[in-house]
């Protein structure tokens, strides 16, 4: 199969969608819109390489990402596809105002999407890693590659950086940056400290240029983002992964199977597509444990990935392993997994109840901080009395002079 690997254009392209070729073309419809559709693929039955990696059916009964949102910032998203169905929420078009994000005429956040939401259908292997989650769709893109070279709109940084405000602002908890900027943009360094400092779960590409010398990717290098490289299905990390302190662990990224646009299926490659598996496996964090924060949860998936292969700044902490992730108390394997029952109608919310933790441990750690800083001030207030009049007296008790 062809690889495309995105490279550097213009300064002025704010983004690069690592954008994969379809392995096997066939009728399927387009969305509708596009000028240049992405080419339709058909349905693919075998299982694919991450999938026997995976296993997601030993992650449901525990968590399948039931009342977490995850904003896909990319190319938008087809909720038309059968497996993405009732899983793609209305979100936003800042390539063109006024949409709800769900066209999409690259194909690459469809792909993407799927990786994290997908939900079983007979016949077809595939299945997304947290097919209870939601996708909130935020369309910056309709990048795609035409004879080599990349075609198509995208926003600038300053849009960029828009949507993923736009993202947090709308209740994300974990937020799919398969997105690479070759440039330290304010704006954007702001927005991702804003997606952080709001407990929200920041994943990003390592970008797909180590032949061209590794150029320091964004938003993965900035602090409170989990940085991802790709590895292939021998487990090494594949050839076009980039290198680097602001890779902080690697997952499936090579001849990758995912949804193609309408329906059916195809294979792609890049690290944009080993992004999303991280984010899935976050989002089943935040089902399985709400009272976690973003920060714990980046903790617990770094904590709980297997050894790499090789050596090397390629594979961060190792590679990811969500059901490990998912399971293991920081002291080793939890003893009290939580059922995977569906919950009855009566019950409230999930995403309600889950956000709802949250910020009730958000406001418990800021009142123990209160305290703790307002304990110090009185602590030093005394201090600075006692100390002098001790060394005026030196240090015998009060008495007559």
């Amino acid at each position: 199969m062809a690889r495309h690997l995105a490279r550097p254009a213009l300064a002025t392209l704010a983004t690069l969608l690592a954008t994969g070729l379809p392995a096997a073309p066939a009728a399927a419809r387009a969305p509708s819109g596009c000028a240049a559709p992405p080419a339709p693929a058909r349905p693919v039955a075998e299982q694919p390489w991450p999938q026997q990696r995976y296993a997601p059916e030993r992650l449901a009964p525990l968590a399948t990402g039931a009342g977490v949102v995850v904003a896909v910032v990319d190319s938008g998203v087809d909720r038309s596809h059968p497996q993405l169905a009732g899983r793609v929420l209305a979100g936003a078009d800042f390539l063109d105002p006024g949409g709800d994000g769900t066209r999409d005429c690259a194909g690459h956040g469809t792909g993407v999407a799927s990786i994290i939401v997908a939900t079983p259908r007979p016949g077809v292997a595939f299945r997304g890693l947290a097919p209870g989650a939601r996708i909130l769709p935020v369309r910056v893109s309709e990048q795609q590659v035409v004879e080599g070279r990349e075609s198509g709109r995208t926003v600038d940084a300053a849009g960029f950086a828009r949507a993923v405000r736009w993202a947090v602002d709308h209740d994300a908890d974990v937020l799919n940056l398969s997105v690479v900027l070759y440039a330290d943009d304010p704006a954007v360094r702001a927005a991702v400290a804003y997606a952080v400092r709001r407990d929200v779960v920041v994943v990003a590409a390592a970008g797909n240029l180590h032949d061209n010398g590794d150029p320091r990717p964004y938003p993965a290098a900035y602090d409170g983002v989990l940085g991802v490289g790709a590895i292939g299905s021998d487990g090494s990390r594949a050839a076009f992964s980039q290198t680097g302190a602001y890779v902080d662990l690697v997952a499936p990224g090579g001849e990758v199977l995912m949804a193609a646009p309408g329906q059916g299926h195809h294979r792609a490659e890049g690290t944009s597509y080993a992004t999303p598996f991280v984010a899935a496996t976050a989002a089943l964090l935040r089902q399985y444990r709400p009272g976690l924060s973003a920060a714990e949860v980046d903790a617990r998936i770094l904590a709980a990935t297997d050894p790499a292969p090789g050596r090397g700044e390629g594979y961060g902490a190792g590679v990811l392993n969500p059901y490990r992730a998912v399971i293991e108390a920081p002291g080793g394997v939890d003893a009290r997994p939580r059922g995977g029952a569906a919950l009855p109608a009566d019950r409230p919310d999930p995403a309600a109840v889950t956000r709802q933790s949250r910020r009730d441990t958000a406001r418990d750690r800021a009142l123990l901080v209160a305290g703790v800083t307002g304990g110090v001030a009185v602590l030093v207030a005394l201090l600075a009395v006692v100390l002098p009049r001790g060394a005026r007296r030196r240090w015998r008790p009060a008495g007559p002079a």
